[in-house]
């Protein structure tokens, strides 16, 4: 399965922290992150990254796409909810399409935990490529 990993920029601590506590887990899947992100949670990690451009200068648009073509199963964007940001309209854009496309998102790191822990738990239990089927079985998402 493949996973996004976003982060506003007060949110980054925070997602670094849900980053190393999940390391093993998280080692069993491919992730895209914006720009700043994965480098970041490489350099804290050692986890592979895919490094997509920073947020504001089209890094969202890109997992966009990606989320657009059926490419992403999990979202994982830890927002900023008090803090106004410039590309507003590509985060509103990036939730919309994730619920068009019934991608599960998590955007607080409460809601983070759950998903890793039910990843994990799962993990337990079968291999990565049957849990994604497992996970997503009847959620029109083709392409986990």
């Amino acid at each position: 399965m493949k996973i996004a990993l976003i982060a506003h920029d007060k949110k980054k601590d925070e997602i670094i922290e849900l980053a190393k506590q999940y390391k093993d887990m998280l080692a069993n899947y491919e992730f895209y992150a914006t720009g700043t992100m994965a480098t970041l949670i490489m350099g804290e990690t050692a986890l592979p990254i895919h490094r997509m451009k920073s947020g504001p200068l089209g890094g969202d648009q890109q997992i966009g796409a990606m989320l657009a073509n059926g490419e992403l199963g999990l979202i994982i964007f830890l927002r900023d909810p008090l803090t106004a940001q410039p590309h507003e309209p590509d985060v509103s854009a990036l939730l919309r399409l994730c619920d068009v496309q019934k991608i599960p998102l998590a955007t607080n790191a409460s809601s983070v935990t759950i998903m890793l822990e039910s990843l994990k738990n799962a993990l337990i239990q079968c291999s990565p490529l049957k849990l994604s089927r497992r996970l997503f079985d009847g959620v029109e998402n083709p392409k986990v």
